[in-house]
């Protein structure tokens, strides 16, 4: 097991004991097993958001190794940033763009999504003033009503891509709204919009649509008629389903794991309350234990109450309110010393395990929402 870009070191020599933990291993099967399961269509390997919070730089640099044939991120200063730090591999930018930005997309060779004719007028325009020739994707809108032409009036979006002089239209794409949800029948009909977009290639007489991609995760799942020429793989990815409702069609293991140790061992007395707002006290004597954590590196004020952590292969609340840096954890009567391994988010050695789907039920949120708040005062260690 080799270990690369081991925690952050400070000044005085000292590691801090929380990091996330990435298996590049997992990473590897989880890719492996989708582009099985979508054959003959390809995957774009979605990036966005610091790679869900495993480290954007590195894990692209290991997909690129696999061999994947495209990456997307959300934002213009993702693909730059990829671009220099040496990543070659083809990468959509699937965000809004202004006007202003289109030269930077040609300098790095980003693939831009046009979401309009004005858009698309644009792209156009500057590439030709660039002596340039712009990758581009049109994007549709068949039911998110965030940017892309509606599917109702994109003949004109597709009818101005045909007559671009300086622009690749290398794809035209869209983006399901529910397609994790047990009922699929929104997505039929945003997938059956799409398809009418599409018909336009062929009334034209035009000899092949560009790569067509709609199917995120849920749909990789769920909608194999959805899988056309491309799917964008993002929290399926990483090792997390999109939903309790979504089918396991595809098997995928969480790639991260979130660690920490003991720093602090104590004895508290009943009638004593932990933390802010002394909202939890004993009513008998426990031995509790500190660990260096807390909302300031995504690990949620929210779950205060609620949360459990992993010690020596068992489970333990967290009690009291969880603050920025720290959390007491009651071990009752057990022993614990500092220095002990503690898992935020993960799997002990004997199976025992905290997943992220519980992360964000006790934070009232998604485990999108877990993995991408993960911030980077948490160090990457990636296991190969």
């Amino acid at each position: 097991m080799n270990l690369l870009n081991q925690p952050t070191i400070s000044n005085n020599g000292i590691v801090r004991p929380t990091y996330a933990e990435i298996d590049l291993r997992r990473l590897t099967a989880n890719y492996r097993a989708i582009q099985q399961h979508v054959a003959p269509a390809n995957v774009l390997a979605v990036l966005k958001a610091n790679a869900y919070g495993h480290g954007l730089v590195e894990v692209a640099h290991h997909l690129a190794r696999l061999g994947v044939p495209y990456l997307g991120v959300a934002v213009l200063e993702e693909g730059i940033l990829l671009r220099e730090c040496g990543i070659t591999t083809p990468i959509l930018v699937m965000g809004g763009i202004l006007g202003n930005q289109i030269p930077l997309f040609l300098q790095h060779d980003l693939t831009i999504t046009a979401s309009s004719v004005e858009k698309l007028t644009q792209i156009d325009a500057t590439a030709a003033e660039m002596g340039k020739l712009a990758r581009v994707h049109l994007k549709i809108d068949t039911g998110m009503e965030r940017i892309g032409v509606h599917y109702y009036s994109a003949e004109s979006l597709l009818e101005t891509a045909v007559n671009a002089t300086h622009c690749h239209i290398e794809g035209i794409y869209s983006h399901f709204a529910n397609s994790d949800a047990a009922d699929l029948s929104y997505s039929q009909l945003q997938l059956g919009r799409f398809q009418q977009v599409l018909a336009f290639y062929e009334k034209r007489g035009l000899p092949a649509p560009p790569l067509r991609h709609i199917a995120n995760s849920g749909a990789i799942l769920q909608l194999p008629e959805s899988h056309l020429d491309m799917v964008r793989a993002g929290i399926l990815l990483y090792g997390v389903y999109p939903s309790p409702e979504a089918a396991r069609t595809v098997p995928v293991q969480p790639a991260l794991s979130w660690k920490s140790r003991v720093v602090y061992f104590k004895v508290i007395q009943p009638g004593h309350p932990v933390s802010y707002g002394s909202t939890w006290q004993s009513d008998h004597m426990v031995r509790a234990v500190t660990v260096p954590v807390g909302y300031g590196d995504g690990y949620f004020r929210a779950m205060s109450g609620k949360a459990q952590v992993i010690i020596r292969g068992k489970r333990y609340p967290v009690v009291g309110r969880i603050c920025m840096d720290q959390v007491v954890v009651n071990i009752e009567w057990d022993s614990a010393y500092n220095g002990d391994e503690v898992i935020l988010l993960g799997e002990a050695e004997n199976g025992v395990a905290i997943r992220c789907e519980e992360l964000a039920a006790w934070a009232g949120t998604i485990p999108y929402e877990i993995l991408t708040n993960i911030n980077t005062r948490i160090s990457r260690v990636y296991i190969t």
